[in-house]
């Protein structure tokens, strides 16, 4: 039995430990295979971003932290999940979603969509002030939905592909939308400049809150098993630099400053590696 080439083995090592942080591995889950007749086609623009480990990984964690600025989706979390216990699950979990409705079979991604449907037609309760919450309020979701598609965008501009045409851009926006009505988002923004608009207009839907910073406190600190603490490290400073200044205020978090430049060579390397590590382009 011809044996592995170094470069080979390093390879599957790193395919092997990347595995290893977004499946539960002791559980038996495996990789969501890529499917022919997924609900979006092969090299478009949802399946190009969401296929990039590295920004996925910074632009999630962005998108989390901004997702806790908003009351209701904070309360929901706060009430009706074990975060603070599992929170590399959530992610994980999270992280699975994203993989079945951009990459897999069109009926698993509308089984998986209705699963969530169902969870959040169970998730309800009262904010702090005394108002009602449900997790199927269309204006809460379309904040989830945006701070996701703008994070995952912005992650990929910056760490991946900064040329991206505008008109792709735009058709990004256009394809995540399907899974975001799937899931009750409304308003749903299908351009990047109606994200953006989007983001403006519910700023006053947000606000500063102690378990919002400690949540972010947590995600930024986190260390999942099998990710090495420097690259950890690296990509939580990644995070917190492409965050916009109004979410780190809020959130009581110092801008990077001067180390930003090395977490953004880091990023990028780590990019650069993994993506040779997957063989894609």
């Amino acid at each position: 039995m011809e044996s592995l080439r170094p470069s080979e083995h390093i390879r599957q090592r790193l395919v092997e430990r990347v595995r290893a942080v977004f499946n539960d591995v002791e559980g038996g889950e495996q990789p969501v295979p890529v499917s022919d007749d997924a609900l979006f086609a092969k090299d478009t623009p949802i399946r190009l971003v969401h296929a990039d480990v590295v920004s996925m990984m910074i632009g999630g964690v962005r998108s989390l932290l901004l997702q806790m600025l908003h009351p209701h989706a904070l309360q929901g979390v706060l009430d009706h999940s074990n975060f603070r216990a599992d929170m590399h699950g959530r992610l994980r979990r999270t992280a699975r979603f994203i993989a079945v409705t951009t990459f897999g079979h069109r009926d698993e991604a509308a089984r998986v969509i209705e699963r969530v449907n169902s969870i959040h037609s169970q998730v309800s309760g009262t904010l702090p002030d005394g108002s009602a919450y449900s997790a199927t309020n269309a204006r809460t979701l379309a904040w989830v939905h945006v701070a996701e598609a703008t994070s995952f965008l912005e992650a990929y501009l910056r760490y991946v592909r900064p040329t991206m045409p505008f008109a792709e851009q735009d058709e990004y926006f256009r394809q995540f939308a399907v899974i975001a009505r799937a899931l009750g988002a409304d308003p749903v923004p299908e351009t990047k400049n109606e994200a953006e608009k989007l983001m403006r207009e519910m700023r006053g839907d947000l606000a500063t809150s102690l378990a919002a910073r400690e949540i972010a406190e947590l995600v930024l600190n986190q260390k999942p098993k099998g990710a090495p603490p420097g690259v950890q490290a690296a990509l939580g400073t990644a995070v917190v630099d492409l965050l916009p200044p109004y979410a780190r205020t809020l959130l009581d978090i110092e801008a990077p400053g001067l180390s930003a430049l090395p977490a953004r060579i880091a990023a990028r390397s780590a990019g650069r590696t993994l993506r040779w590590a997957f063989r894609q382009r």
